[in-house]
């Protein structure tokens, strides 16, 4: 395992120093084709290399097991639907990264950021360039490139005054404002290769690959057509519910149109709407710690603050920001979805609408406590590095969406307007597991997308058509929220002991895939012994 990190990490600099392993901090890597083509070799070496590996223990195994569970996933995309060529957010999203998080994180001292922050910044242009040069017309799709041109938009600013910004000295922000220039130049570059750039391939992943990234990657026993019905089950399931607690906030059945009631209630402001956000994530931190359903890491801290710039043209929900779990910090950052610049009135006013007070509550436990935030400050305490090294959405997902529930059942959201809001976040996720399952499979259209997201939970229609577009930008990612709540709780049911021992374990375990996370817990449960955590 150390060996085969040496080397992951080293082609993967960007990814190294955010999670906090020393050493990589002043390079991007190597986004050229040739650099591509020997990453793909080295994951097909290393994957028939660790196949055909023994494994000493339990903890040996699950390590091994998860480390090929990503290799295998890899290797699929890249035989059949290679990132590198069709999407302009494999370059952007390193770059705006790499020099974002350290500054957000500081935990060097601020002449260190910035000489660090320089050398990056004179590898920008290069991965620009591979960018331009490695995208091809025939499998890129217009989407992707749409998404790509209004991320690649904010380049300049954030390269030039944002990040400068950032920084406390002012020789030192001068300096790392002079050094962006040529940077932010490969940007305006970029936008205009972008804004010409004639494409015709499809976002649409197809049936196949989907569900061999769920059965090999993700480590579930079905594909993508099962979860596709799960998805419509709960969905009608949770609607019957809704129904039910609809008739006590408005008097009547049709849950949307209460809905559509409570999100009339919301903060005034963006910034009013943060202010709310942390107060709700400071209630909801005392609620888990009075029930003791978790053991809290040593010095964990939950920043509450507005969503970094280069994230909101396509980012418009609430996201969390892990302390990097190979180093010391245990802070970590729950973002509010603040919007774009130029976003009209109403459009900020929608942005609004769905982060109402009856929502906050439900969101604030899922970035916060005890989910996103509690369960990455607590896993970085894990001894087996692997474990914080990789990790998957429908685990980790699965798990903020899990102890939704958990506190629900804890009698968290105690009225009526919080209930509903609480059940219409499981809805809305049912929701995504039918649209992704069908977007990929190609048996809705992008239009019909929306509207299901429109209408069969309670989105606006801008906010629909910007979670459609993360979903054909980013193909199984949404459905893992459920899914994974799912298999926590099933897995839970047949765990012998508390439920603060079987959180502790199975979140301490990682964020392992499912599979995997289900041995580490149940053979503890069962044995009486360790593993992990």
């Amino acid at each position: 395992m150390d060996e085969f990190l040496k080397w992951y990490f080293s082609d993967r600099p960007v990814l190294a120093s955010l999670l906090g392993a020393e050493g990589y901090d002043h390079t991007l890597g190597d986004f050229t084709a040739a650099g591509w083509a020997a990453r793909e070799r080295e994951e097909a070496r290393w994957a028939e290399r660790l196949q055909a590996l023994p494994t000493a223990s339990l903890d040996d195994e699950i390590d091994r097991d998860l480390v090929l569970s990503q290799l295998r996933g890899s290797i699929a995309i890249a035989s059949s639907w290679p990132e590198w060529r069709r999407d302009p957010a494999v370059y952007l999203s390193p770059v705006f990264g790499a020099m974002y998080t350290p500054f957000q994180r500081r935990l060097q001292p601020e002449p260190e950021l910035v000489a660090a922050a320089i050398a990056r910044l004179a590898e920008v242009p290069g991965v620009l360039a591979a960018c331009r040069a490695n995208l091809d017309p025939g499998l890129a799709a217009p989407l992707l490139v749409q998404r790509g041109l209004g991320q690649a938009r904010t380049g300049r600013n954030f390269l030039t005054r944002t990040i400068p910004g950032m920084v406390g000295d002012e020789g030192l922000r001068a300096k790392l404002a002079e050094a962006a220039e040529p940077a932010a130049r490969a940007f305006d570059e970029l936008v205009t290769f972008l804004e010409g750039f004639t494409c015709g391939g499809t976002w649409r992943m197809g049936e196949k690959l989907y569900s061999t990234l769920l059965r090999e990657r993700e480590l579930l026993g079905y594909g993508a057509a099962e979860l596709h019905e799960k998805g419509k089950a709960a969905w009608a399931e949770l609607d019957a519910r809704m129904r039910e607690v609809a008739v006590r906030v408005s008097g009547g059945e049709d849950w949307r149109a209460a809905m559509e009631s409570l999100m009339d209630d919301h903060p005034p402001t963006l910034a009013d709407m943060r202010a709310e956000y942390e107060a709700e994530t400071l209630r909801a931190r005392a609620f888990v710690a009075e029930r003791d359903l978790v053991t809290f890491a040593d010095g964990e801290e939950c920043q509450v603050l507005p969503s970094a710039e280069y994230t909101r043209p396509v980012l418009a929900v609430a996201h969390y920001l892990s302390p990097p779990p190979l180093a010391g910090s245990r802070t970590g950052v729950f973002f509010v979805p603040y919007t774009p610049d130029d976003f009209t009135e109403e459009q900020v006013r929608q942005r609004l609408r769905t982060n109402s007070r009856a929502q906050m509550p439900s969101i604030a436990v899922h970035e916060a406590y005890p989910g996103h935030h509690w369960h990455l400050s607590y896993m970085a305490g894990n001894p087996r590095t692997v474990r914080k090294v990789f990790r998957t959405p429908y685990f980790s997902e699965g798990w903020a969406l899990y102890v939704e529930k958990l506190l629900h059942e804890q009698g968290y959201f105690d009225t009526p307007a919080t209930e509903l809001a609480h059940l219409d976040c499981r809805i809305f996720r049912a929701a995504r597991i039918v649209v992704d399952t069908a977007l990929h499979c190609e048996d809705m259209s992008v239009e019909e997308a929306e509207t299901f997201m429109a209408t069969k939970a309670s989105l606006s229609p801008g906010t629909a058509q910007g979670e459609v577009s993360r979903y054909c930008a980013w193909p199984t990612q949404a459905p893992s929220y459920l899914t994974g709540a799912i298999e926590i709780d099933r897995i839970r049911q047949s765990f012998q002991g508390s439920l603060k021992e079987f959180h502790d374990r199975i979140a301490g375990s990682g964020g392992l895939p499912l599979g995997l996370a289900e041995k580490a817990a149940l053979a503890v449960s069962r044995a009486g012994g360790t593993t992990g955590g």
